[in-house]
């Protein structure tokens, strides 16, 4: 696992995560459309180059699995490939980003009850909800706080 500085996020590097953070969601948010996923694609990019913390985890050849991304105590993003959903990759992102960068609180889609029950699992708890997504969209998002 290694953050990457923003310095040294490159448009191969990018395309990498691209590819990681669809597999994920398209095995985890089949509330959203073809379309959808498609349009929101658009916007990772800059995302991806714009976040403090960027903290990726690689496979024996050195390819991005999984990654997260962190801005002050918030876990703005956390994406695992699909082939290594279940194996603690997640947790073991979580658990640094907790102990190294102080992640305290999250948003997550009700729409995703995995995603939700993994947080509760690791000690999350819903204080808020909204029935809107950042975006507007009517993708309901909890917010869920860390319980110490």
């Amino acid at each position: 696992m290694q953050e990457i500085k923003k310095e040294k996020r490159n448009e191969k590097l990018i395309q990498k995560l691209l590819i990681v953070w669809e597999s994920s969601v398209r095995a985890t948010h089949q509330f959203l459309s073809n379309e959808e996923i498609l349009e929101i694609k658009k916007y990772v990019p800059e995302a991806l180059n714009s976040i403090s913390h960027l903290i990726i985890e690689t496979d024996e050849n050195r390819n991005p699995i999984a990654f997260m991304g962190i801005e002050d105590n918030k876990l703005e993003m956390l994406f695992v490939t699909s082939e290594c959903r279940g194996k603690g990759i997640g947790k073991n992102m979580l658990l640094h980003g907790i102990e190294i960068y102080g992640i305290n609180n999250l948003s997550v889609n009700e729409d995703n009850p995995q995603a939700k029950g993994f947080y509760e699992y690791m000690g999350f708890k819903v204080y808020g909800r909204n029935e809107l997504d950042d975006q507007g969209k009517p993708y309901p998002v909890l917010y869920m706080k860390l319980e110490k």
